[in-house]
């Protein structure tokens, strides 16, 4: 076990922090979620020189899919949102 504890205790927080959020609620059941992107993993280039996430999201109060599609340009920012089972709410709504 000491072996794991030195291993994720050496990475920096930048490693780990390297994320942005955001908030859907479900259509269903209401049910408010905060969803972590890892801008390293989640992101898929594409061909404009930007990139596109695909999130499919289950909350833990229905069993209702949440499809979630952002596009960004070459510097992250949002240029696109669709989703289906659900809707974008700002962090605000989330709390």
């Amino acid at each position: 076990m000491g072996f794991l504890k030195n291993l994720f205790s050496s990475l920096s927080a930048t490693q780990i922090d390297d994320a942005f959020y955001f908030y859907v609620q479900c259509d269903k059941c209401g049910e408010k979620l905060r969803i972590r992107v890892d801008k390293h993993h989640d992101l898929m280039p594409d061909y404009e020189g930007g990139s596109e996430l695909h999130k499919e999201i289950l909350g833990k109060q229905c069993n209702q899919l949440i499809y979630a599609r952002i596009k960004f340009d070459g510097q992250q920012n949002i240029i696109s949102k669709e989703i289906s089972g659900g809707k974008y709410i700002s962090a605000e709504e989330f709390d």
